[in-house]
């Protein structure tokens, strides 16, 4: 199973490559982690940000490869506990599906792919950076197959 990380910015500081490629090489290729990066739309003084948005969810769905299971990540998804990832990686992988994570920009993720996601996932009801949240992501999906495989990365 390939994991697409659909995120909406590029030009990442060097820590945020940093972290999100530590845990993105530690993963194995039964659940490849490989990010899609969407360059963010024009904003300033007197943008249109609706349309901006829409634009930006249109080169999102654009980016997610047939036959995917889609969640959404959004403050108002549900949130999991790190062994109900694990579960739910588990599920993922005998499904033999591949599955894309869509991560919006500043102002989050376009009505239409709210709309295609299969469910929503909240990693916290914290408002995270949107940089931050592709190092959380790849380490929590890491420590989630860390504890499929017995692992001793978790030590929970």
């Amino acid at each position: 199973m390939n994991i697409h990380l659909i995120c909406i910015g590029n030009r990442m500081p060097r820590w945020v490559e940093e972290g999100y490629g530590e845990y993105a090489k530690r993963l194995p290729a039964e659940c490849a982690l490989r990010l899609v990066e969407i360059p963010p739309g024009r904003r300033g003084k007197g943008a249109d940000m609706r349309r901006v948005l829409r634009d930006e969810g249109g080169r999102m769905l654009a980016a997610i490869p047939r036959d995917c299971r889609v969640l959404a990540l959004d403050v108002r998804g549900r949130s999991w506990s790190t062994e109900q990832l694990s579960a739910k990686l588990g599920e993922w992988m005998a499904d033999g599906r591949d599955l894309a994570l869509l991560v919006g920009g500043p102002e989050g993720l376009s009505d239409a792919c709210l709309q295609r996601a299969d469910g929503r996932w909240s990693l916290s009801g914290l408002t995270l950076p949107h940089p931050l949240v592709r190092v959380v992501l790849a380490e929590q999906l890491y420590r989630a197959w860390s504890i499929l495989r017995n692992h001793p990365y978790h030590r929970a």
